[in-house]
């Protein structure tokens, strides 16, 4: 394989990362069989990806292989580690956490990263969760006076979030989170989605790589592996309202769906509406918070204005 290529406008002895081109990332696993078929892709596609069994077996084919190595590694530590101290015990599960914008897409990668790895080998039991079952009910978040920042730091709990991924982290038989409707806008009282000791667990968020606050434990100190998923804001800005507009005419005129309001607007107004949400809400929360945290990943997906993947930057190892 030729040299991996470095982003020439940066001065690669002072970035923690390596920049890899989209034809040089998928030179990585030339002949590897797709193990997805095309429905099977449209199926875990999000409203407004582009995702097509190229970009599955040029970009994230190798980045499942990628990650199973760190995988077997993680397992061989263990090991190793427990040989040495004359101790016994199974391996934790290995968690990756995925952040990024609303509208960027990492749902999509979420998803497709679970059924990817459990196809390897050493991986045949992949979780996903997403913090959203970690935000406070609106209920609590009327209460402190926060509705309007829903999706910010704040507005979760995240010493709930923190103790289940150690549970799980700490091999727990059984670990419950809340569940969260996004037809309701809500947590559902007394509904949970659980977790059963899987090989590789994915949490999925805006936020979740966030630093510690006041030097305590933050969530991603307990990720063994993150990936960001990154654009540009106007990119993102596009795909949001694109988005909103499909809602719009799709999912919000459900009576039973908290958005059912904006159901009936013109297509002017509905542009409007979520012109607002992505200035007043959405974007702000990606300058200052989400953004922010694009840094701490070890791996960040470049993509495109088409929602494809155009490089692929990786931590140095």
């Amino acid at each position: 394989m030729s040299e991996l290529r470095v982003d020439s406008s940066a001065d690669t002895t002072r970035t923690p990362f390596v920049e890899i081109s989209r034809d040089e990332w998928a030179r990585l696993a030339p002949s590897m069989p797709i193990p997805l078929t095309s429905a099977e892709i449209v199926q875990l596609r999000g409203l407004g990806d582009r995702l097509d069994i190229d970009e599955v077996a040029e970009v994230y084919l190798p980045l499942s292989r990628l990650l199973s190595l760190y995988v077997a590694n993680a397992k061989r530590l263990h090991a190793e580690a427990t040989s040495f101290l004359g101790t016994d015990g199974p391996s934790t599960p290995f968690v990756i956490g995925i952040a990024g914008s609303v509208a960027v897409g990492k749902s999509t990668v979420a998803r497709l990263l679970r059924e990817l790895l459990s196809r390897w080998e050493d991986t045949p039991r992949v979780e996903l969760i997403t913090t959203d079952g970690f935000l406070y009910p609106n209920a609590e978040l009327e209460r402190r006076g926060i509705m309007s920042r829903k999706g910010f730091p704040e507005s979760y709990d995240r010493r709930a979030l923190l103790r289940f991924i150690a549970e799980v982290k700490s091999g727990a038989p059984e670990v419950r989170a809340p569940f969260y409707s996004h037809q309701s806008y809500d947590i559902v009282p007394d509904a949970s989605v659980v977790v059963r000791q899987p090989d590789v667990l994915i949490v999925e968020g805006l936020n979740v790589l966030q630093p510690p606050r006041g030097g305590g434990l933050a969530v991603s100190d307990l990720f063994d592996f993150s990936i960001y998923v990154d654009a540009r804001s106007s990119d993102i800005a596009r795909w949001y309202e694109e988005r909103f507009m499909t809602l719009q005419r799709g999912a919000f005129t459900n009576p039973n769906s908290y958005f059912n309001v904006y159901a009936d607007l013109t297509e002017e107004q509905a542009r409007a509406r979520a012109h607002y949400f992505w200035d007043e809400v959405n974007r702000p929360n990606l300058e200052q918070n989400i953004r922010p945290t694009r840094a701490r990943a070890k791996l960040v997906l470049k993509k495109d204005s088409d929602h494809s993947v155009s490089s692929v930057l990786l931590r140095k190892i």
